[in-house]
């Protein structure tokens, strides 16, 4: 039988937390998370303990008016930036207790995306740290139940359910992290792989979209292709590789500097059929592989296929396929003597990992950055401003925009030493 007084309960314990982290009050945060979870929600503007500890610190623009009317801007500065120590001092309180760094309030954001919008640099990169530490620990626990979760008999599971009383097994599911890993939005069935190669592509002036209106490929990419390409393959009669053709943007590039070897793997039927209409599978150095790349890859390395550049760049993949790409196979394909210098070949991605938020998208330039380093690669940073791609009109006709940020992380793998 539904009791109303708990609910009435539920929701005081709530506000009380809230009240506390927005009054940056420690001690009785500290008290009430004994007895609650740092991720209630507010029920009307999805605030939780995190979005409320920022959100506090938004200055208030009559008070800050009144202090420079009456002169005393220096005694303003001086609250602001100890409301700030106690914010700091709160939202890590927070994530010792488990708060989760990228819940959303009503408007769409996450606590970072307040801390980015108020410019409070310190408290935007707490909620950075912690988000890739939630899905360094979301990475490790899949890699923990690959290694674990092998067939076994049925004695087996008997046996080890004798022995494991008492054990507190942990698997993913115990960890609150939002997987923001892949391109599409969480449920999108249609930019799922096997359903993306299913689909039937259109092929516009400006744009490749599949079946649901998805952009698989769009011209606005060029200018940042054309720079990976230059990084990639900055002289002629170099060995080059690119996973996933598309519209056929980087490779188009790539064919001007003129390479004594071009690879290409593509797995779309469509796109396949386009290229020999487009007479790829003739052009000089061009050799098409037609199928998913984990399927053609381990083939180009046991015959020793060496290159001097790779780009990749798949659609409807999620992070760790990328990363598997570069871990396992980017190591046997790119040549270390290789590059027009012999100071070794250069690997290159499209960095479109969680750009649709800039929270996310620092997340997953450190985590990226982190992992191709364990896998033996050095990768360098190119900033490169992208216009306003709404004012252009980029996104008409487009069921979702995958890009909205100002700034594009261009990256330059090299191996390390």
């Amino acid at each position: 039988m539904h009791d109303p007084a708990f609910d009435i309960e539920t929701d005081l314990s709530t506000q009380s937390i809230l009240l506390a982290a927005a009054n940056h009050d420690i001690p009785a945060l500290r008290n009430l998370l004994r007895n609650s979870s740092a991720n209630v929600q507010d029920s009307e503007t999805g605030f939780t303990p995190l979005h409320a500890a920022i959100a506090a610190c938004e200055p208030d623009e009559d008070e800050k008016t009144a202090a420079q009317a009456n002169g005393k801007e220096a005694d303003a500065k001086e609250a602001g930036k100890e409301e700030i120590e106690a914010a700091t001092k709160t939202v890590k309180l927070l994530f010792e207790n488990g708060a989760i760094w990228n819940d959303l309030d009503a408007n769409g954001e996450t606590p970072g995306c307040i801390a980015q919008r108020l410019g409070l640099t310190e408290l935007y990169e707490l909620c950075v740290d912690a988000g890739v530490r939630a899905e360094l620990l979301l990475s490790r626990l899949d890699e923990y139940q690959l290694l674990v979760g092998g067939d076994s008999d049925e004695e087996d599971d008997e046996d080890e359910e004798e022995e494991g009383d008492g054990e507190v097994e942990v698997t993913a599911e115990d960890v609150e992290i939002l997987d923001v890993s892949q391109e599409a939005a969480q449920g999108d069935e249609s930019t799922e792989n096997p359903n993306y190669l299913a689909s039937n592509l259109t092929f516009d002036r400006d744009r490749l979209t599949d079946d649901a209106g998805n952009g698989v490929m769009m011209e606005w990419e060029t200018t940042l292709m054309r720079r990976s390409a230059e990084l990639l393959a900055p002289a002629p009669g170099l060995r080059v590789l690119n996973v996933g053709h598309g519209m056929g943007i980087i490779d188009g590039i790539l064919q001007e500097k003129q390479p004594k070897a071009h690879h290409i793997i593509e797995a779309h039927p469509d796109v396949l059929k386009r290229m020999r209409e487009q007479g790829w599978d003739k052009k000089p150095g061009v050799v098409i592989h037609e199928g998913r790349w984990q399927d053609v890859v381990p083939g180009l390395v046991e015959k020793g296929e060496l290159f001097d550049g790779i780009y990749f760049d798949t659609f409807a993949e999620e992070y760790k396929a990328l990363r598997e790409f570069f871990t396992e196979y980017v190591i046997g394909l790119l040549d270390p003597s290789g590059g027009p210098d012999g100071e070794g070949g250069r690997f290159g991605f499209f960095n479109g990992m969680g750009a649709d938020r800039q929270i996310v998208y620092d997340v997953y330039g450190k985590i990226v950055e982190m992992d191709l380093f364990e896998a033996g690669f050095d990768t360098e940073w190119e900033t490169i401003q992208v216009p306003d791609l709404d004012e252009q009109g980029e996104w008409q006709g487009v069921r979702r925009k995958y890009w909205v940020l100002e700034e594009y992380r261009l990256p330059t793998c090299s191996f390390i030493g």
